[in-house]
This record gives C-alpha cells, structure tokens and sequence, in this order.
C-alpha cells in the first residue's frame, strides 16, 4: 500500500526494521534538546504529514525500550492519526520515572503501525447475547 508522505525534517522517512515489523519509528524533529522531567508531558513534532487512505489509521505507540528502560511513554497510547487528517504527526510523551530524559533531535521516540479499520452502524436493542463470560471485566479470570 502506498501513503503520500511530506516530510519537513532532515531525518529519513519511517521504516520497517524487519521484514516482519508492525510499527516504523518516528524521529522527533527538534531545533533544540528537550528535557521531559519526571512526570512531565510534552508534545513532540516529527516533521511528517500523511494523507492515508480512508478506512485506514495510524497508531502511534510507545518503543518498547524507551517505556522499559526509561519510563518514557506516549501519553494517550495508541494515539490515532485519522485518514482526514492532514496537519503534522506530533507525539504526546510523558516520563513515568523518577529521571529527567533528554530528547534530541532524530532521536526515535514512538513507533507508528498503519491499520485497516472499521467504522459500526449502531443496532438499538434490549437485551444481548448472554456469553459464559458475561458482564466479568477487569481481573475477572484472576491472577494466575
């Protein structure tokens, strides 16, 4: 599938690291290096303005490593970019550990995975399907 792609930053357009990827990183796009102290949200932009096809969105996820090792995450996680939407991909960050993390120019700080979705027709009803599940939710099926 192909995506028209605009990209203002000097960085190399997303990529797949393997062949079987899901997600490509995004790059921040910075004039200068960003300190997100802890607990501190900040906004992000890459550069890059896309124009998907309709029935698609792009995801944008934390990286496993900077969450893992660095408790850096995106705030709203999996952000959406909607098939409309034609201004800049910018990532909403935020530190969940107790250290100030820098933010440099081209470092890689989401990843972005492009999917199919659906959109629903709402059936008013009265009742629905009962399921050996019912209405359990969080935690229902216990800790082991």
């Amino acid at each position: 599938m192909q995506v028209k792609v605009i990209n203002k930053s000097h960085h190399p357009l997303p990529a797949y690291a393997t062949i079987a990827s899901a997600g490509m990183d995004l790059r921040a796009m910075l004039s200068e290096e960003l300190c997100l102290r802890p607990l501190e949200r900040a906004v992000v932009p890459t550069g890059l303005f896309i124009e998907l096809p309709e029935g698609y969105e792009a995801q944008i996820r934390p990286r496993s490593g900077l969450a893992i090792k660095y408790g850096i995450t995106v705030i709203n996680s999996p952000g959406t970019i909607d098939a409309d939407y034609r201004g800049e991909i910018k990532v909403g960050l935020v530190n969940l550990s107790a250290e100030d993390f820098i933010i440099r120019d081209g470092e890689r700080i989401a990843q972005m995975v492009v999917a199919r979705h659906e959109q629903v027709e709402w059936d008013p009803v009265e009742a629905l399907e009962s399921t050996e599940r019912g209405a359990g939710g969080f935690g229902h099926t216990g800790r082991e």
